[in-house]
């Protein structure tokens, strides 16, 4: 039976982006990022397009500005201001001249603001630039790590809604497309929920990107890719999605640094639907994972099959109570600024102790002091010293 007048989607090649990465502290030095960047888009194109025709780049976490704000605690106001991007801007030029060269779509991550969301924010975000150079799909990271600065959804949970609606789509949209399928986006701290890759699943989508890890979350267990890989071919076998998973490259910490440091461990990869891994990079120094993607396999595997196309057989009422009290707070940052590390790590020590009162986890018969936040210096260095780091790049 054919489906009115939609066209067959031919199978694509995929590729998965891992760049060197230096990191910034002016918005301006993103170019020297970006220019790495093409080098890569160049020679990744080139090695994997006598294959199959290139249909999607994925870059890394990080790859355009490295991760300044987590690693110096910048106040969350001043990186907004000094560091990161518009979307469209003049980056996604940079990037929308390159999808425009090889007819591919982009995939990105960068940290950016939403004025139109909320003035002195950033959010860690997920955009797409298809063929034509536009973008056309911008979402929003909805859970980070404990040392990330970047505002939520969530935190400003009642200006998002007002905006955008309380449905799965307000927080994971998916962008669909005639010649690529459905693309759902998160990054990594995202891909610690189940949820977050079932809500894309249940919006549609048949390849979800999630970029990067970090130690030592990539580096358990033998070969390698850790809980990271277990995490993302679980994933892909629950909801019968492709997983596309750039990690970041070594990392300067700014141009000033002798040598970089692989603070993400590599083992990129690309999963198919059934959990299966396609494509696997132990290493992530200006390298590439590539696999081809075929969207009509997929499609047919979820029509054809009754066993291990999990999501038809859900049944949602049983969970439906599931998450009627909440755990994190909302609306943290809707009437104040983020806080730092330390002042944050207060937040979930809070819930880690909601958990217990409520019965959930149950406390061990010892306790002992917990993770905290160690900074790397007594004395606590000014945003105006510290940016001499980039001083051979302000000096071109």
């Amino acid at each position: 039976m054919s489906n009115g007048k939609r066209k067959p989607l031919a199978p694509y090649m995929a590729i998965g982006l891992s760049t060197v990465i230096t990191g910034i502290s002016s918005r301006k030095h993103i170019r020297h990022n970006l220019e790495n960047i093409e080098e890569a888009i160049h020679a990744a194109v080139s090695m994997t397009n006598i294959n199959m025709p290139v249909k999607i780049i994925a870059l890394a976490e990080g790859a355009l500005t490295g991760f300044t704000d987590e690693i110096f605690d910048l106040p969350h106001t001043l990186a907004a201001k000094e560091l990161f991007i518009d979307i469209p801007g003049e980056e996604s030029e940079w990037l929308g001249r390159l999808a425009k060269l090889y007819k591919t779509y982009i995939i990105v991550q960068c940290k950016a603001r939403w004025p139109e969301v909320m003035d002195n924010r950033f959010f860690n975000t997920l955009f797409v630039i298809d063929p034509d150079g536009e973008v056309i799909h911008k979402a929003a990271k909805n859970h980070i790590w404990c040392r990330e600065r970047s505002c939520m959804p969530h935190d400003i949970y009642d200006r998002w809604v007002e905006l955008f609606g309380d449905d799965i789509d307000a927080f994971y949209p998916v962008l669909k497309t005639e010649d690529i399928g459905n693309i759902g986006t998160i990054c990594c701290s995202d891909g610690e929920y189940p949820e977050a890759v079932r809500a894309l699943a249940f919006n549609g989508a048949e390849v979800v990107y999630r970029p990067s890890e970090a130690m030592p979350m990539t580096g358990s267990g033998y070969p390698g890719g850790g809980s990271w890989m277990v995490q993302n071919r679980g994933h892909a076998e629950f909801n019968s999605v492709y997983m596309l998973c750039p990690n970041a490259g070594p990392v300067y910490l700014s141009p000033s640094s002798k040598h970089p440091v692989d603070i993400a461990g590599g083992n990129a990869h690309i999963v198919d639907y059934r959990g299966e891994i396609m494509s696997h990079s132990a290493s992530t120094y200006n390298t590439m994972v590539c696999a081809t993607i075929d969207i009509e396999a997929l499609r047919q595997f979820r029509l054809m099959n009754l066993n291990s196309n999990w999501l038809k057989d859900l049944r949602t009422e049983l969970f439906k109570r599931m998450y009627e009290k909440p755990i994190h707070p909302k609306n943290l940052w809707l009437e104040q600024d983020p806080m730092h590390h330390e002042e944050v790590d207060e937040i979930y020590r809070g819930n880690i102790q909601r958990l217990v009162d409520r019965g959930t986890w149950t406390k061990p018969f010892y306790e002992h002091e917990g993770c905290r936040f160690q900074p790397g210096s007594d004395e606590q260095m000014s945003w105006e010293e510290l940016k001499k780091m980039w001083a051979p790049w302000d000096e071109e």
